[in-house]
């Protein structure tokens, strides 16, 4: 048990970390575009500073999910609300495409009106943006990874997302145009990946079963067990941060109701304190039956 709450806590500071990490750059990032694009006259730059405010809400939402998703299951919720954890993905994943339509429609406005040229010094802000967005995208598409949220993956994507609008930006001031050609196929990129984050937070509300490796992982496990002589019918499903299992194992027919219990305890706790992000494990016992009868 005490493994269990360690890797909860893990797990939780890590997501709220890289959020808040997120957040802080954004709000920076935001003052230092708007400031440069109102000094530099450049009208990219400052449409760019509005969209990082935006990336600060959506880093909002997934604070707000995950902080939803830790909360102990309750009478009205008896699987915990992990589900939020999944729903903030879905919100953020929206916000993404919407991200890019903005996009296209800023585009064809800013190519039908022209403006003054920006300043030259707003190249450099620019490339100062890019890397640290990069920077951020990687770095919580990491903790996503590592800690199996897709919330925050979706969120690192909105950093990306920002990344490719500045160098689309970069690009157009380069040309001496303001979000010139190139601004459409960053549009596409992020409406690619807007989708593909809203299919995994779908997945994931769907109950959409996770990979294979992690049911092999399970069997291996349970099957290492002694007295257990084969386990089948495994379900599982994704809650915010960690898996809910169901399975059934084979025991002796011989084995008393207390003696079959306690064996099922042992599984549980068994997977519960794996490293396999498993929180809750429902385990049923049936006697081990083969041609020759039961045993």
């Amino acid at each position: 048990m005490h493994n269990i709450l360690f890797e909860r806590v893990t797990k939780e500071k890590k997501g709220f970390r890289a959020v808040l990490l997120g957040i802080i750059i954004n709000a920076l990032l935001a003052v230092i575009k708007i400031t440069a694009g109102i000094l530099g006259t450049s009208y990219a730059l400052i449409a760019d500073g509005i969209e990082s405010t935006t990336d600060i809400f959506s880093s909002i939402i997934v604070w707000s999910g995950l902080k939803i998703a830790e909360k102990p299951p309750d009478r009205n919720h008896p699987y915990g609300h992990g589900k939020a954890e999944a729903i903030s993905a879905m919100i953020v994943a929206l916000l993404l495409l919407a991200a890019a339509v903005l996009i296209v429609i800023n585009s064809i406005h800013e190519i039908a009106l022209p403006h003054h040229a920006p300043a030259p010094f707003t190249l450099l802000v620019l490339v100062l943006v890019i890397a640290t967005k990069e920077f951020l995208f990687r770095r919580v598409f990491k903790v996503g990874t590592d800690i199996e949220s897709t919330a925050l993956r979706t969120d690192a994507w909105h950093h990306r997302s920002d990344a490719i609008t500045s160098a689309a930006a970069f690009l157009g001031i380069s040309i001496a145009l303001i979000m010139g050609p190139g601004y459409e196929s960053a549009s596409v990129i992020i409406v690619i990946n807007g989708i593909r984050m809203l299919k995994f937070s779908l997945s994931d509300i769907m109950d959409e079963a996770p990979s294979s490796g992690l049911e092999s992982k399970i069997i291996t496990v349970v099957e290492s067990i002694d007295g257990v002589i084969s386990v089948d019918n495994i379900k599982i499903r994704k809650s915010g941060l960690y898996y809910l299992v169901d399975l059934t194992i084979h025991v002796n027919g011989d084995l008393t109701v207390f003696e079959g219990h306690e064996l099922s305890e042992v599984v549980s706790d068994m997977l519960k304190n794996s490293d396999m992000s498993i929180q809750d494990v429902m385990v049923h016992t049936e006697p081990y039956i083969d041609f020759a009868g039961i045993h």
